[in-house]
């Protein structure tokens, strides 16, 4: 049996604020994603660009200029990530500076993925199959060392961009937090995860392939 995505962790300075920010702009959308969101008290500084963002999708221009609109509102920002003009997505920013997009209509790669289409993120092709295998979502896409997975349940996409990386300087801001069992921890690192230490209340601190935080609540 795989492990479970239960959540994904944001860590913040306000966890209540970003909580605030989220629900506003996602509203019950959270609850289509199949997990939730956890926001978890950090003092450390956010200093590079996160490896994983949400792409927000749009029904219309109309429907687009609103999500913004909305962001705006809750206390997001327009950021600049060396995004070209002619591209049709926004990029935002919520207000501790994780960055997510809304991305135009028209997406297909996004089509049936409903609001959240996907949590994109830096990563090698490796840790795309890693992934796959660890929670057994099928491979969706494949190519150019590109990958992306999906819930056979549907859902957003998690997606992996390939080449080239960002260099990663320190713990990441957001990372999956995974239900299962200790059998299932000792599949993972044959899977390629490290275990970072030991479990503690009950739960396991990991990488993956590509060396990013996830943690596992142990079960039985």
């Amino acid at each position: 049996m795989a492990v479970t995505l239960q959540e994904l962790s944001f860590a913040a300075h306000d966890p209540r604020g970003l909580e605030r920010f989220w629900t506003g702009l996602l509203g019950r959308e959270i609850d289509d994603t199949g997990f939730r969101l956890g926001f978890v008290q950090r003092e450390e500084p956010k200093t590079r660009q996160n490896q994983m963002h949400f792409d927000l999708t749009s029904e219309s221009l109309e429907h687009q200029r609103r999500t913004v609109a909305k962001a705006l509102e809750l206390g997001g920002r327009h950021i600049d990530i060396g995004q070209l003009p002619e591209e049709r997505h926004v990029v935002l920013a919520d207000p501790e500076g994780n960055e997510f997009c809304v991305i135009e209509p028209g997406n297909d790669f996004l089509a049936d993925c409903g609001f959240v289409g996907a949590v994109a993120s830096d990563g090698s092709q490796e840790v795309g199959y890693f992934w796959s295998k660890a929670l057994d979502w099928p491979l969706v896409w494949d190519q150019d060392q590109e990958t992306a997975i999906r819930s056979p349940h549907g859902g957003p996409k998690i997606t992996w961009g390939g080449p080239p990386f960002t260099p990663k300087t320190g713990p990441n801001r957001l990372r999956f937090v995974l239900n299962g069992s200790r059998v299932e921890i000792d599949r993972l690192v044959s899977l390629g995860a490290t275990r970072v230490g030991p479990e503690e209340n009950g739960r396991v601190e990991m990488t993956d392939p590509d060396g990013n935080e996830f943690s596992v609540v142990v079960f039985g």
